[in-house]
């Protein structure tokens, strides 16, 4: 296990171990001030590697994840990306937890270790029956700090269709090891003309009427798409967190791979 590990789940590698003496060419950036400060001489902290990993699930089954055609929905893209990575970190000796998210708590299991444990974790998300179709991605953010003590790897899937939860963003990204999964139709971005037609906002029920052989609409729709993205991935990297995009029309495995495989290069850096 421990031959294989971080193979996929790259994280610091390194946790706190004990103290020590400094000795000549000793990193003064390791130098313990607080119990240097005793007056007893200067103390190094020393580490050792990580050998166990907290991976946490974060994943919104809002009203929004469920567009798309049928068994290519958003959310069934959701659970096949969470379930993979599920057992992928298993296979690793992670400890795996999740929670499930509208804008209220609809799901939470403590992470646990083991293939069982992945499989009711899997089960859990395919038959999760949501009580509510908001989105709130800052109170879930928040319910996250509150729950995960421990610092973990944490994976975000979420369409992001909301708004003012950066600060709880920033928050997880810098107290854990954040990768951010954005989930897009591609008629969210590129409406295709086909009249007056009736669109129904799934979270709150109302339905309008959009005019989609206009061009204007047309193209105000796709610049505020991509606006949203191009803040959001810019907004991860500012802060250390891993972002990608997937379209439910394209092959997310390549995607992942490449994302996990860039993770581990520069974590051996």
């Amino acid at each position: 296990m421990q031959g294989d590990f971080h193979s996929v789940f790259k994280g610091s590698g390194l946790e706190f171990d004990d103290v020590r003496a400094y000795q000549y060419g000793d990193d003064v950036r390791t130098i313990d001030w607080n119990v240097s400060a005793k007056g007893h001489g200067i103390y190094v902290k020393t580490f050792k590697e990580e050998k166990e990993q907290n991976v946490f699930m974060i994943l919104d089954v809002s009203g929004s994840q469920y567009i798309g055609k049928p068994q290519h929905q958003k959310i069934d893209y959701a659970r096949e990306i969470c379930g993979v990575l599920t057992i992928s970190a298993v296979k690793e000796n992670s400890s795996v937890g999740l929670l499930c998210f509208s804008n209220q708590r609809e799901k939470y299991i403590k992470p646990k270790k083991g293939i069982k444990h992945a499989y009711e974790l899997i089960s859990a998300m395919f038959s999760l029956q949501p009580q509510s179709l908001r989105t709130s991605l800052n109170k879930a953010l928040s319910m996250a700090m509150s729950i995960i003590k421990r610092k973990s790897i944490v994976l975000l899937v979420s369409d992001f269709v909301d708004e003012n939860y950066e600060r709880n963003l920033k928050a997880i990204a810098k107290k854990h090891d954040l990768i951010v999964i954005h989930l897009a139709d591609h008629r969210e971005k590129t409406l295709p003309p086909l009249g007056i037609v009736p669109v129904l906002d799934k979270e709150t029920g109302r339905l309008i009427w959009i005019n989609t052989d206009s061009e204007d609409i047309r193209d105000k729709m796709a610049e505020r798409f991509f606006q949203k993205r191009d803040h959001l991935e810019k907004f991860c990297h500012q802060f250390n967190a891993n972002y990608l995009f997937i379209d439910t029309s394209e092959d997310y495995v390549p995607k992942l791979v490449k994302l996990f495989k860039v993770r581990n290069k520069i974590a051996k850096k």
